[in-house]
């Protein structure tokens, strides 16, 4: 039975010491069957089609008068967004732009249908697109595709068939990560993207968008710069581009230039004044029709030779399978595709799901993205994921559902289908420019060095190894280093945990570290360890070596001690025996017991009136001063019992005991508090075997508090219970392990030290020395 007593604020609860096997007792659940949980029924059926189609559930309950106004303007609003960015992304993605605005068509569609977001904006995304064109580029470089004049190889470029074949490689990388997107969610592999933390996922991308840079730098300066692979190929096109700066062609510069500056000046306006406008500003889209006016009727391209967009075919493409034999070539750029997209997106629409109250199913999103991206590689278009960019706006002006989406998908296809040529003077500086000032907003994660400098230096650490491997090593291999690095940290600091001494805070049944906390105080005789991390291999050695320290006991030495002792004294017992028989001959017989760092000294005191004799010992005695028995008055000496034979070894093995020093009489118990562990290996299970055994052996008391019922049924398969080690020994709290051996060493509940009178026996008096004893 349990009473509860309320009293301002406060309460106290009356019950019994629970260990493990009464509080199996006290608490049987019942489970459900697997039959119960898996049988098939209408309602089970019905909610496993609305989670594997969401637009389900929300479409039939989609008002027009609430919703269709706000998403219509959010999706126009969207839509103009697509179209710069569609374009000047897939120069990112080394693809004509033309398959940039078939990237922003195509996946939002499938998204619309399978997403459980309602306010992110698939599509085009910077880092995505960078990590498209550094596989295009790798595996179609401008060098095989060299126009052959006969028998000669020129320098010029078959740019439509090379284009082509990009085409192809970026289709193939896509519908790859879009089927192990999709197999990862249909999986149930969601948390795969908790793998990637946040200061990883702002290192990369701001990592990527210095590469993004540099790769649109001879855009900007007119340069035609060689094409370099391969580790280190960011510093080598860096360097390549400062030496060709004398080449720089002016008008294209200028072109870049003007549009830079224009598009920093209209965004900075849009900052200032954006509460007040009902939309945004289209300033991209504004860019871009300016400078296909000004590039048409200046006719830039003829006359002052400024690379422009180019042929921009009207209508949509029939769907195709990509070259599979290109697949084997880009399984890891896929791999980190898909991996990357997830994280960015997910990330996305939990923030977004945060702010209006609902949940976003995370393996739903990875089967989302998997089909966008597969569906989308059928029809030409590259990677796709959320864009921050785009899904701020589409939140910001009203957007409710994805039919946003659908709006703005619908702008797109108009552009496609009739404007689309309108936009072949574009020139290629102007998609530049578009993209170094939409990176602005990406370079602001430098501040997070400082942030991390002050808060978390092992998140620091994780940053700046991520962005520099990230340069250094290329998108791909950057992505896989900074992995292995942050999950390294995390081994690193679940091996090397802080291990702490806890007390009890006076007046509760609360436990906390002694070091950290004055008001803590330790319970006499009992020492409660606890670890800060699980308890595994990686540290389970560890954790012992951190008991032993931090317990002052080292258990190594006290049993090989004791083992020889042990040896030792079955010889003493045999001289002893042939002593007794001959001590009623002699007054006094003198055993000298060695002991490491100790003299015991024993002593068969013979009393002539009665016949009787008293074994005593004496601890570190003075050997100088040593003489008859009527010299042991001021001796510290214990009482061990008559010198009969029946009594003689067990009386030896006392003084074995004693001789091991007053230090291990300090400890009786020893409680492991479990709490933080979520998990135990086989490797960890055997230390704690060990530790039982061990202490054990010294006559200390091991017990176990505060497991988690997962930990427990862990032990159990582990093989960890036996006659010796049962569920007696697995206590639901700290406190209820104290009680526990408070009442099994016979001591009291009040936790106070207690005196106690050991009555030594001369010859001829009795002598009372009061010592402390700690429980």
């Amino acid at each position: 039975a349990m009473a509860v007593v309320k009293s301002r604020g406060a309460f106290n609860v009356h019950r019994e010491v629970l260990d493990e096997q009464r509080l199996e007792e006290a608490s049987q659940s019942t489970l459900l069957s697997f039959h119960c949980v898996s049988r098939c029924s209408v309602p089970r059926l019905k909610q496993t089609v609305v989670g594997c189609l969401p637009v389900l559930y929300w479409l039939p309950r989609y008002s027009i008068w609430e919703y269709g106004m706000p998403d219509l303007i959010s999706g126009i609003s969207v839509g103009i967004m697509h179209l710069p960015q569609g374009m000047a992304y897939a120069l990112l993605a080394s693809v004509p732009p033309v398959f940039g605005l078939y990237t922003s068509f195509y996946p939002p569609l499938v998204y619309f249908f399978f997403g459980s977001s309602r306010h992110i904006s698939i599509g085009t995304f910077t880092v995505l697109s960078i990590m498209v064109g550094s596989v295009t580029e790798r595996l179609a470089p401008d060098s095989n595709f060299f126009i052959i004049n006969g028998t000669n190889v020129t320098d010029v470029v078959d740019i439509s068939t090379r284009d082509l074949y990009r085409v192809q490689v970026a289709a193939a990388t896509t519908v790859l990560g879009g089927l192990i997107q999709l197999v990862l969610g249909m999986v149930q592999f969601g948390f795969v993207g908790t793998y990637l933390s946040e200061p990883l996922v702002r290192a990369y991308t701001t990592a990527a968008s210095a590469h993004a840079v540099v790769a649109q730098l001879k855009y900007i300066f007119g340069l035609s710069p060689a094409r370099f692979s391969g580790p280190l190929s960011m510093i080598y096109t860096l360097v390549e581009v400062c030496s060709l700066l004398p080449k720089t062609h002016l008008p294209t510069l200028t072109v870049s230039s003007v549009s830079i500056i224009v598009l920093i000046a209209a965004k900075e306006i849009n900052a200032a004044f954006g509460k007040k406008l009902p939309v945004p500003i289209p300033v991209e889209l504004l860019t871009i029709v300016v400078g296909t006016l000004i590039s048409y009727y200046i006719t830039l391209h003829s006359s002052y030779n400024i690379s422009v967009v180019g042929e921009i075919p009207s209508g949509l493409t029939m769907p195709s399978i990509p070259d599979r034999k290109i697949f084997g070539d880009v399984i890891k750029d896929a791999f980190a595709l898909a991996v990357v997209g997830y994280a960015i997106s997910i990330s996305l629409g939990k923030t977004f799901a945060l702010k209006h109250g609902y949940r976003v199913d995370t393996n739903q999103e990875l089967v989302a993205l998997g089909l966008s991206n597969m569906v989308g590689g059928f029809f030409q278009c590259f990677s796709v994921c959320s864009s921050m960019s785009r899904s701020l706006v589409q939140d910001s002006t009203g957007g409710k559902t994805q039919m946003a989406g659908v709006s703005a998908a619908v702008i797109v296809l108009v552009t496609v289908l009739k404007l689309g040529p309108l936009f072949q003077q574009l020139p290629k500086a102007v998609l530049s420019a578009i993209v170094c000032v939409n990176l602005k907003g990406m370079f602001k994660q430098y501040y997070d060095v400082i942030m991390l400098w002050r808060t978390n230096r092992v998140d620091l650490v994780i940053w700046l190894v991520t962005y520099v491997s990230t340069l250094l090593f290329n998108l791909d291999m950057g992505l896989g280093a900074s992995i292995a690095f942050a999950l390294l940290t995390i081994v690193l600091r679940t091996q090397h945990p802080q291990y702490s001494i806890l007390g009890q805070v006076p007046g509760t049944e609360l436990y906390m570290d002694l070091e950290t906390h004055k008001e803590v105080r330790g319970i006499p005789g009992i020492t409660i360890f606890r670890s800060s991390a699980t308890v595994y291999f990686a540290n389970a050695e560890l954790y012992l070596e951190a008991l032993e320290k931090m317990s002052g006991l080292d258990i190594t030495k006290m049993i090989q001690y004791q083992r020889r002792q042990e040896a030792k004294q079955k010889r003493r017992e045999k001289r002893a025996e042939r002593r007794a028989r001959r001590a009623a001959k002699r007054q006094v017989m003198m055993s000298k017991v060695h002991t490491t760092g100790k003299h015991v000294t024993l002593y068969n005191l013979f009393n002539e009136s009665d016949g009787q004799s008293s074994w005593v010992y004496l601890k570190d005695p003075d050997m100088a001063t040593l003489g008859s028995a009527s010299e042991l008055h001021d001796g510290d000496t214990t009482t061990l019992g008559s010198s009969s034979e029946d009594t003689l070894s067990h009386d030896l093995e006392r003084v074995s005991l004693g001789s091991l020093g007053k230090w291990t009489w300090d400890i009786h118990s020893i409680i492991l508090d479990l709490s933080p562990t979520n998990f135990i290996d086989t490797v960890a299970i055997k230390t704690m075997k060990n530790i039982f055994h061990d202490f054990g052996e010294i006559n200390i008391d091991v017990y176990i508090a505060g497991c988690q019922a997962l930990v427990v049924e862990q032990l159990d398969r582990g093989g960890f219970f036996s006659e010796s080690i049962t569920k007696k020994h697995l206590f639901a709290t700290v406190h209820d392990a104290v009680l526990h051996c408070l009442h099994h060493r016979g001591a009291s509940s009040s936790l106070h030290d207690h005196e106690c009178t050991l009555t030594l026996l001369t010859s001829n008096n009795i002598v009372g020395v009061n010592m402390w004893n700690s429980i």
